[in-house]
């Protein structure tokens, strides 16, 4: 059964900028929160369909590999990190950028994922993954705010 997670946050800078803030080089690094870290084995050569990258990810005890690949790719406007291996059984992340005005735009992360071993997964870490994507997204979505305000001069 697939599990959905939403968060969608107002940010002030346009659509376009904040596509390129998030295709940049480091883009994961920066907004990877200090208790979650995340070791990018190989980066994906940019943000582009059939893009791949290799990241290593804690999982409680375990350092596990994470290969994934970038789908349905529209420049200015959205990009989809899809999970080729790793710790889910399925994991679809869309970066949405919805323009709000000119100078303003939504930024939505859409995350539909499964379990592994299907209900008893579920079972298992549901709960605890739910939390750490709330956890996670929220930090996401605030240094992303802080970063378009850093670069607009507004801070």
């Amino acid at each position: 059964m697939s599990e959905r997670f939403v968060r969608k946050t107002r940010i002030e800078a346009p659509a376009e900028m904040l596509f390129r803030w998030h295709a940049e080089p480091g883009a994961l690094e920066r907004l990877s929160p200090p208790w979650e870290p995340v070791e990018v084995i190989e980066r994906a050569p940019g943000v582009r369909d059939g893009d791949r990258g290799t990241l290593r990810v804690r999982i409680g005890p375990l350092k596990l590999r994470w290969v994934f690949e970038h789908r349905n790719c529209i420049p200015g406007r959205q990009f989809q990190d899809v999970q080729i291996r790793g710790p889910f059984k399925r994991w679809e992340h869309t970066h949405r950028f919805e323009p709000n005005g000119p100078d303003a735009c939504w930024l939505e992360d859409e995350i539909e994922y499964e379990f592994p071993f299907g209900a008893l997964g579920r079972w298992i870490a549901g709960r605890m993954v739910r939390r750490k994507l709330e956890r996670l997204f929220e930090y996401r979505h605030q240094v992303t705010a802080e970063a378009m305000a850093t670069l607009q001069g507004r801070r």
